[in-house]
């Protein structure tokens, strides 16, 4: 039984979600602010997170940081009211995998929770490491290296890298992305994509500024196509 944590200080939003989702057969914790949110996840890390960034104590955005650092491989939704673009993209950065606005149906928070969990949950059968220049994935320990140094990637960013590398040189569309890598019925914004994919640019780019000197292969670029989605190129890195 997989375990969620609801982080919502709203009591009515809050006892919504505990009920409906142990009814729909979870075990659910819920707390009502940031300490508590985050003394919580250290005493049973959940496997996935319901956070409200509205709340009475701690700033959601640094709950949210905090608890990416504890709990790594575990799913974090963030709810929100805000509806500004900077305040969704600010969540996603800051270590959330997707995103809710309120007001939200009950119909649309099960259906996501299922849809993450069934990823997350999601067993890898490629055991061979995939070389592409200097980047090496490892799918069955999923790891991504650039000269043996690892990529510090969040669980989506793997999936994302993965997924590109399957066809290396194609143009995958997004709704072949966020049907591979989210889930084949999602409904949610494509924004999460985005966004994910910036990060994931920004974090081998990061690693290959310090290790990946001149003279080594090169590191395969995700090329954004305007009204279709991405191509991970190879370039010398395939030669």
């Amino acid at each position: 039984m997989s375990l969620l944590l609801v982080v919502e200080d709203d009591l009515t939003i809050g006892a919504t979600l505990e009920s409906a989702l142990s009814a729909a057969g979870y075990s659910v914790s819920w707390v009502r602010d940031g300490v508590a949110a985050i003394g919580q996840a250290r005493a049973a890390p959940p496997d996935l997170v319901l956070l409200d960034l509205g709340l009475p104590d701690l700033e959601g955005l640094s709950v949210c940081r905090e608890l990416r650092m504890l709990l790594p491989a575990a799913v974090i939704v963030v709810l929100t009211a805000r509806r500004e673009q900077i305040d969704v993209v600010s969540g996603l950065e800051s270590g959330a995998d997707d995103y809710l606005t309120k007001p939200f149906s009950l119909v649309e928070i099960l259906a996501r929770v299922r849809a993450h969990l069934r990823r997350s949950t999601g067993n890898n059968t490629e055991a061979s490491p995939t070389a592409l220049g200097a980047l090496t994935i490892d799918i069955s320990a999923r790891r991504a290296t650039i000269n043996q140094v690892d990529v510090p990637l969040r669980a989506r960013e793997f999936d994302l890298l993965v997924r590109l590398a399957r066809q290396p040189g194609v143009a995958v569309s997004r709704e072949d992305l966020m049907s591979d890598v989210w889930d084949a019925n999602w409904f949610g914004s494509t924004k999460t994509l985005d966004v994910h994919i910036a990060a994931l640019r920004r974090r081998l780019r990061d690693v290959a500024s310090v290790n990946l000197p001149d003279s080594d292969p090169a590191l395969p670029d995700i090329v954004t196509l305007r009204g279709h989605g991405y191509r991970l190129d190879l370039g010398s890195a395939g030669s």
